[in-house]
């Protein structure tokens, strides 16, 4: 079966940088979307960046600018360095990928998330 496998996070003071990784386990797996969403208490999970299944890379306006995301085709990860960050980028960070594997069909994936606190 596929797992969404995250990594990094952690505590940071503003300013800071942090990066994640997500690796979608499993063989012969074909993604068609991955990126990262997250959710601060109280408020609505939200995209911060990804690619669709268009191949377009999308980012959070409050992002953009700051956050980097990175796609490694050959090891079905995708990174995201997060820069200058902010005490409102304290949230939980959930990996998401829609991808096809030959045991599940094509489905929609999440992981088990992640926390990211930004603070002095």
């Amino acid at each position: 079966h596929v797992h969404l496998v995250e990594g990094g996070g952690g505590l940071v003071q503003p300013g800071g940088s942090l990066r994640l990784s997500c690796t979608a386990s499993g063989s012969d797996v074909s993604i068609y979307a991955m990126g990262w969403y997250r959710q601060a208490p109280g408020k609505q999970r939200e995209l911060v960046a990804g690619f669709n299944s268009g191949g377009s890379t999308d980012f959070a306006d409050s992002v953009r600018g700051r956050f980097i995301f990175v796609r490694d085709n050959a090891k079905n990860t995708v990174y995201l360095q997060m820069n200058k960050l902010e005490t409102e980028d304290t949230a939980v960070y959930y990996c998401n990928s829609d991808l096809f594997s030959p045991g599940d069909g094509r489905r929609d994936y999440w992981g088990q998330g992640i926390q990211v606190t930004v603070s002095e």
